[in-house]
């Protein structure tokens, strides 16, 4: 195991998320390395200081009826739930209200793709919080795509481009578009990519690539399956990305 590996791993092993091999491979390296071990320590000490009890504050009982109120609504009866897409307006909103010249970069303009731009970019949004980003953690393509194994009606196709500077970090279930599907994990130094695959429709065949608010969105279908990889990366890396995989699928 490598620093870049521990340091990617770090916060699983806190959280006892890694399987066995994982975690004994984490603690051998944390014996031998000084730097890690001390970065692990102050990670350690920061995990056992947030779970303190006397950090919990109860919410007011004026906030506590006002969610339960707002929790017993009836549900929309909407086809399919779109709050991902308020989360990302959220998340961006200002950006938004001040730079309208976002909306000029959609091509072409498809309801149905701009349905799948936002809630692509709110996931990944969304990944990016606490204990969000994976179910699954490895690094290991013969760990993640097992783990998909019964949870979803496909087979996620999982390959391991570390070699091309994009090493795999895991994987999730996420939902797009109405959509189950698998979400994997790639590193870009200190950037975080996300990929989504399920299974494509005869309408979602046309290749797209979206900028907004400082994201790059590329999507494309292959073999009876559509992908749609998410990343802050600049632009061209992200294509590189792609580019990668898209060569390494097509190698298998």
């Amino acid at each position: 195991m490598t620093c870049d590996d521990a340091r990617l791993l770090l916060h699983a092993y806190l959280d006892d998320e890694l399987d066995a091999p994982q975690s004994a491979a984490m603690a051998r390296h944390l014996q031998d390395c000084g730097a890690c071990a001390a970065n692990y320590g102050d990670h350690a000490r920061l995990h056992k200081a947030l779970a303190q009890p006397e950090l919990y504050q109860r919410a007011p009982d004026a906030l506590r009826q006002r969610w339960t109120a707002a929790s017993a609504q009836p549900a929309s009866r909407t086809r399919r739930a779109r709050w991902p897409l308020a989360m990302a307006a959220g998340f961006a909103g200002a950006l938004l209200i001040t730079s309208p010249a976002w909306i000029a970069t959609l091509r072409p303009h498809d309801s149905s793709q701009e349905l799948v731009v936002g809630e692509a970019i709110a996931g990944h949004l969304r990944s990016l919080q606490p204990e969000h980003l994976m179910d699954v953690v490895s690094t290991d393509q013969h760990t993640v795509k097992p783990w998909f194994e019964g949870k979803l009606d496909f087979a996620p196709k999982v390959k391991d481009l570390a070699g091309e500077g994009f090493p795999l970090a895991g994987g999730r279930l996420d939902a797009i578009d109405g959509h189950s599907v698998a979400a994997l994990i790639y590193k870009r130094r200190l950037h975080v990519i996300n990929l989504y695959q399920w299974p494509a429709e005869s309408a979602e065949a046309a290749p797209m690539q979206v900028q907004r608010h400082g994201y790059t969105v590329i999507g494309w279908a292959a073999a009876g399956m559509r992908y749609v990889a998410v990343s802050d990366v600049n632009e061209g890396e992200l294509k590189q990305f792609v580019l990668a995989f898209q060569n390494d699928a097509n190698t298998r």
